[in-house]
């Protein structure tokens, strides 16, 4: 089986991701359950804006068997507008502390670009940061996050927040893979120069981000390269434009392509079942940490899939 010899074979000992006071230990699929607090997400904008809604969400999320949880105050769909970081804290920050309160040693992971924000979270109890321009966009950002013990998340993505979900950068020649690898690998190389360890780094190859169709399916069986470069995997498929359109394609191939399905009608559980399908693949070629709207079905079909994938390596 490709891309999990390193991870789940030959090393013995699991990885473990250092983060705030939480070592994460990587001996298992670690499913993030995520928290958009926003009015404008791809598919749950305001439904979880106010901080008690966030947070009885956040517990369906841990009760359904997340290991982490994520916030996010600013959308990354196509054509979003930035939103300023005072906005962006107080979108989060509430959420953060309530969480926190409720589940003392929860890793909690913020979704955001902005060192002032990431900042802000981290001081209130997040652990964890998600940076979708993998420290691109901000330049103090790498500062706060080698000040922190925190864990930082590096996102392979192109241009700035409103062109990152768009094809306006999705250029990568005859060898895709080795060129978003490259890209994201060098992030890496310059998280570390200005003192970041290397045991708090998760690289995101950014499967939909500045990436068409047959970008992201590359990038997705070529995970296993990825994951050679030596830091945990994390994979982001939830909901994504690339998902639906596989399952358009499977539905044309069934049906003659007369019959072919507009991605776009899928519902909310056909996409999150079309997601699961994605992440098995990711976790088969070596991904470890998995971004997800729909926790429950990703824990117990993650958790079946390793089952498998451990026995291949006993």
């Amino acid at each position: 089986m490709t891309g999990t010899g390193e991870q789940h074979g030959a090393v013995k000992e699991p990885r473990r991701l250092r983060a705030g006071s939480n070592e994460i230990v990587l001996d298992h699929p670690i499913v993030i359950g995520i928290i958009n607090v926003t009015p404008d997400s791809f598919t749950d904008g305001g439904n979880f804006f106010s901080p008690a809604n966030a947070v009885a969400h956040a517990r369906r999320l841990v009760a359904d068997g997340a290991d982490i949880i994520e916030i996010g105050g600013e959308s990354t769909r196509p054509g979003a507008t930035e939103v300023a970081a005072e906005e962006e804290i107080k979108r989060v920050v509430p959420v953060v502390v309530a969480v926190r309160e409720r589940w003392p040693e929860l890793p909690i992971s913020v979704d955001t670009n902005k060192a002032e924000v990431a900042a802000a979270a981290l001081r209130v109890g997040a652990t964890m940061v998600n940076d979708v321009s993998a420290l691109r966009l901000d330049p103090m950002m790498g500062r706060v996050v080698k000040l922190s013990d925190c864990a930082v998340v590096l996102m392979h993505s192109r241009g700035d927040v409103s062109e990152m979900a768009s094809y306006d950068h999705a250029e990568y020649g005859d060898d895709p893979v080795t060129t978003i690898i490259g890209e994201l690998a060098s992030r890496a190389r310059y998280a570390e120069s200005i003192g970041v360890a290397r045991e708090r780094i998760v690289l995101d190859p950014g499967l939909g981000f500045s990436k068409r169709t047959e970008h992201s399916r590359a990038v997705l069986l070529g995970l296993d390269i990825l994951a050679e470069c030596g830091y945990p995997v994390m994979v982001g498929t939830s909901r994504k434009r690339f998902v639906k359109e596989g399952m358009a394609e499977g539905l044309a191939a069934m049906k003659g392509a007369e019959d072919l399905v507009d991605p776009a009608e899928f519902s909310i559980s056909e996409r999150d079942a079309g997601t699961v399908g994605a992440s098995v693949v990711a976790l088969t070629r070596g991904a470890m940490l998995f971004r997800v709207h729909d926790v429950r079905t990703h824990r117990r079909a993650l958790d079946v899939a390793w089952s498998i994938v451990k026995s291949d390596h006993s």
